[in-house]
């Protein structure tokens, strides 16, 4: 696996070390889930849930994936910025992020009450895409941010092996590099190629990387194996 998703990495080999528990008899549960809704911008998440793997913990981790439509700043600026001065053409964006999320989920009073909460660290991968129709200008600007987070969750059982989950919550994420075009600006603005004399608190001010982005999400939770 690339070292570049250590969050991944270190999911993948918990699961791994711990999966033949939860077909073979062993305490330990997993549990899929899916939600979706606010986190900065619309979008969901989908993970896993692993319970009841060390003796007398209450303790669960949770390993999750989101992908999130993010706004991606202002479009001009990010030309002038990272492209050059020009100022033709009619300017499209998007922006989105994948977001890597590992938790510790402790529940609250006793077992079964449904309410949890949950904190871990956070990866994310934004990408902010520029468009200028008639300008002849096309371009992303990306960055990689770790970050923190936590929050509350509500669980509630339907059927046998099916339950529904409400959770909300907070993310941080840390000020990092953006990168676009052949431009690199840095938080200590040692940058690559910057344009005229424009420091990484402009780009940071043109571009819409996450900093506080507060969650609101709902879905399903699903027991995987017997």
């Amino acid at each position: 696996m690339s070292s570049k998703h250590p969050l991944c990495c270190a999911a993948a080999l918990f699961l791994l070390g711990w999966a033949p528990l939860c077909g073979s008899g062993g305490a330990a549960e997993v549990h899929s889930e899916l939600l979706a809704g606010y986190a900065g911008g619309p979008g969901g998440q989908m993970g896993l849930l692993v319970s009841h793997f060390v003796e007398r913990s209450p303790l669960s981790v949770r390993f999750a994936l989101g992908y999130d439509f993010l706004s991606p700043g202002n479009a001009e600026d990010a030309r002038r910025i990272f492209i050059n001065d020009a100022d033709n053409g009619t300017p499209e964006q998007t922006g989105h992020a994948f977001v890597w999320r590992l938790d510790l989920v402790a529940p609250l009073g006793a077992r079964g009450s449904g309410w949890s909460l949950y904190a871990g660290p956070r990866y994310s991968r934004f990408t902010a895409s520029f468009k200028f129709v008639g300008g002849d200008e096309d371009f992303d600007v990306r960055c990689h941010q770790w970050g923190v987070g936590g929050g509350a969750e509500y669980t509630a059982p339907m059927s046998p092996g099916v339950s529904l989950r409400v959770s909300g919550g907070a993310d941080y994420f840390f000020p990092a590099a953006l990168d676009g075009h052949d431009t690199l600006y840095r938080p200590d603005n040692d940058n690559v190629n910057a344009h005229h004399d424009y420091t990484y608190q402009d780009a940071d001010r043109a571009i819409d990387q996450p900093t506080l982005q507060f969650r609101v999400q709902a879905g399903v939770t699903l027991r995987l194996g017997p």
